[in-house]
């Protein structure tokens, strides 16, 4: 099974490179919907940040209220760090989960899209690593835009993350956000026969198909072996020397007296 990393920067184009990796049938564990599900109300999670954040977080109907922790938390690295401390098992897990699903159905490939691949130390379980780049301008405009944020709080937010100059030195295969969609898609075609060329060894024994293989292996060699030992055991038993050896042996049969005639 192949793990393949994603990620990039806020308002790169990482979540637009994840739909096209599902618009061509490939698998993805979307890291920011695992999130959101370990903070639905009376999970673990949100129990944790709760706690920690109070309840002025919350919206009416006990959610949490999710652009007010952003605030909180891109405001102050502190509690950026509290929130990621908190949250990490959960999200982990649930990761972990989500690809054990996946691996069950039999899927070769699977994209792990997290923005903090390497800031939580997932990478080392993904090859290769894509990071969706662009310059640091289109960046911030693309930032504003999107959110309707004053360019400060887009830069805040920005600057709360790993640089993605970082990022892509980091990664296996790097892909250009900066231009258009078309040009997106073409570069994407070019990462999707990459991603999706045929496993390698090591690969295929780590899949479900490779694990199956596995273990008919080990059931024929047990079968095999099974029959070798009872094959030996019948011709041990058939040899001249065992049968020559049993008829050697004395044959004891029993003297009648006189007596025990007279009784009969």
């Amino acid at each position: 099974m192949r793990i393949v990393g994603l990620t990039g920067g806020i308002a790169s184009g990482k979540s637009t490179v994840s739909n096209l990796f599902k618009a061509h049938g490939v698998p993805v564990v979307d890291a920011d919907i695992v999130a959101r599900d370990v903070l639905k109300k009376g999970t673990g999670g949100w129990k944790k940040v709760v706690a920690a954040f109070g309840e002025e977080i919350l919206q009416p109907d006990g959610e949490v209220d999710r652009p007010k922790l952003g605030q909180i938390v891109f405001s102050d690295p502190g509690k950026r760090q509290l929130l990621n401390r908190l949250l990490a098992p959960y999200i982990s897990s649930g990761i972990f989960w989500q690809i054990f699903k996946l691996w069950m159905k039999g899927s070769k490939v699977i994209i792990l899209d997290i923005p903090l691949l390497f800031e939580a130390k997932m990478d080392k379980w993904t090859k290769p690593i894509i990071v969706v780049w662009v310059d640091p301008e289109t960046q911030l405009q693309r930032l504003v835009m999107r959110d309707g944020s004053s360019e400060e709080e887009a830069q805040n937010r920005i600057n709360a993350q790993m640089p993605l100059e970082m990022k892509r030195s980091k990664a296996d295969i790097v892909i250009d956000n900066t231009g258009s969609l078309e040009e997106l898609n073409e570069e994407f075609l070019k990462v999707l026969y990459e991603v999706t060329r045929p496993l390698t060894w090591t690969e295929f024994w780590l899949s479900r198909q490779g694990a199956v293989s596995v273990l008919i292996s080990i059931a024929v060699g047990v079968v095999v072996c099974l029959l070798h030992v009872l094959l030996k055991l019948q011709v041990f038993v058939g040899s001249p020397t065992v049968l020559s050896l049993a008829a050697a042996l004395p044959v004891q049969t029993k003297q009648v007296t006189r007596k025990e005639r007279i009784l009969l």
